[in-house]
């Protein structure tokens, strides 16, 4: 059998492989207007907030459209890690970085015109940095880069002597407090920069940055100097002066000179004045033997005086403790039995069953957004209200890192971001970073020798009065002063710790029985 080799012109290859390139540049064309359906634009210039402040980051969509039901990302660029997410026309809470939980807001106000904005509150250190918003539609998405810059200034220069050095007094200038790495710099009177003896500028625990610089001032050099520490990227300076006065640089006086030449002169005239010189001599140690007389008395005399006031210091400090004491027995005698009131809680706070203890829960729980529930802060009242009367209880804190105790009005608002001060009707005490503050406006820091377990709050409703205690040692932590109305319910808001989930509970504890 003979086969038979078919056989191609350029015309018929030509027409077979026209019809594929033809659907292939429709489909490059097609994509590349699905992909450039619209750009994404954000702000020109650094955004700056202030540490504790608020930031709002902004990007928008054009041409103008609705981003409603786009997905929208906000992320920290540098590992695309999420800082906000709405998705499905709502906020996403389950990629969010721990760091940034409880603490960003999505404005939605100009959405439908392709404009949002993410408010993130309590500005700390490590928000510094670029972000990028990032929207997708279908198989369409865009993203812009934007960067927030935040604003740390440090302490006022503390300039301190600390003795002589290479021939000079050495001068040291400190400052502290500075958000991102500073400059340090020694200036003379008429503004020229002087060299340092020595320059350290370090981080401190807390992440910010710490600087101190020196200079040997000598008696040719200038006597009168300012140290600068200023933020570079912010612009942002303090200074402090120092005028080393001639005490420091003591000068030979020309008629020292002079007397040294005319002394040897005179030595005849000291043999006649010898005779006169004895006389007052011994007038003198007369008189010094009357004033050390003198000086013995008024000694004696301050001796005794000092022991009877550090007796009267001694007194008052017992009778302080004493008090202290009274105080904290006086009001466990108006204990009160609490439970937590369920329709309040913040979607992520767990009750036990009884309703005594509460716990930060790592998800957001589905419960019904009642008006009485609290939908931004982490806070659970408990259900017991009082309009009159005298109430006390404790709760068991433990070792967490983060919590507030106290109480708040009634008609409190439960939605939204609000300032949780005793002005807005929050009369609490927290401990936020190791530090414990009273929610005064502005915050009242609070000496606490022993880290309490246990907190005791006393509401005495007709004197205008709630007082914390430190049930651990017995001693008092802070009384607000104010005029109460209407119906004031215990306060429990447990902030969320950035190491991980806040799994250890706020307990409400029987109060021991008063012997």
């Amino acid at each position: 059998m003979t086969g038979k080799v078919p056989s191609f012109s350029p015309g018929s290859i030509v027409s077979s492989a026209l019809p594929s390139y033809i659907a292939l540049c429709l489909t490059l064309q097609v994509h590349k207007l699905v992909s450039a359906q619209f750009t994404v634009t954000g702000p020109d210039h650094p955004i700056t907030a202030s540490l504790g402040g608020e930031a709002v980051l902004s990007c928008h969509l054009s041409p103008r459209m609705s981003a409603e039901n786009m997905e929208v990302r906000w992320l920290r660029s540098q590992d695309s890690e999420v800082v906000h997410l709405y998705r499905d026309g709502q906020d996403q809470y389950g990629e969010q970085m721990p760091e940034y939980r409880g603490r960003t807001e999505l404005l939605r106000d100009d959405i439908t015109s392709g404009r949002v904005f993410l408010r993130i509150h309590n500005i700390q250190p490590s928000d510094d940095g670029p972000y990028k918003c990032f929207f997708q539609s279908g198989v369409s998405y865009e993203d812009a880069l934007l960067e927030l810059q935040v604003a740390g200034l440090g302490s006022d220069p503390v300039i301190s002597v600390e003795g002589h050095q290479d021939g000079g007094i050495r001068v040291v200038c400190r400052s502290s407090g500075w958000n991102s790495q500073p400059e340090a710099q020694w200036r003379a009177l008429k503004g020229q920069i002087l060299p340092s003896a020595s320059e350290n500028i370090a981080q401190e625990a807390n992440g910010l940055f710490q600087a101190e610089i020196a200079i040997v001032i000598t008696e040719e050099s200038n006597q009168k100097v300012s140290c600068s520490v200023r933020n570079p990227q912010l612009d942002q300076e303090r200074k402090t002066a120092i005028s080393l006065a001639e005490l420091f640089f003591p000068r030979v006086n020309p008629w020292t000179v002079a007397l040294g030449v005319i002394l040897p002169l005179l030595a005849v005239l000291t043999a006649l004045a010898s005779y006169c010189f004895w006389r007052q001599r011994r007038a003198k140690e007369t008189l010094r033997s009357d004033k050390e007389s003198e000086k013995e008395t008024l000694l004696s005399e301050w001796e005794g005086e000092k022991e009877a006031l550090q007796s009267e210091m001694e007194r008052q400090k017992a009778e302080y403790e004493a008090a202290k004491e009274l105080g904290l027995t006086r009001a466990q005698g108006y204990a009160v039995d609490l439970t937590l009131d369920p329709g309040t809680a913040h979607p992520n706070l767990v009750l036990s069953a009884d309703r005594k203890h509460v716990r930060y829960g790592d998800t957001r729980q589905d419960l019904p957004d009642n008006p009485e529930r609290f939908d931004k802060y982490p806070i659970v009242l408990g259900a017991e209200g009082f309009t009159g009367g005298r109430h006390y209880w404790e709760v068991e804190v433990g070792n967490k890192p983060q919590w507030d105790l106290g109480v708040s009005r009634e008609s409190v608002s439960r939605k939204g971001w609000v300032t949780l001060t005793a002005v807005n009707g929050y009369w609490a005490v927290r401990l936020r970073y190791g530090r414990y503050t009273a929610l005064t406006s502005p915050s009242t820091p609070l000496p606490v020798s022993v880290r309490p377990s246990r907190v005791g709050i006393f509401l005495d409703y007709e004197a205008g009065e709630v007082s914390f205690y430190n049930v651990t040692d017995r001693s008092h932590l802070f009384t607000f002063t104010d005029t109460f109305s209407g119906t004031l319910r215990p306060y429990f808001c447990l902030w969320f710790n950035a190491e991980g989930t806040n799994v250890a509970p706020l307990i409400i504890c029987p109060v021991p029985a008063q012997t």
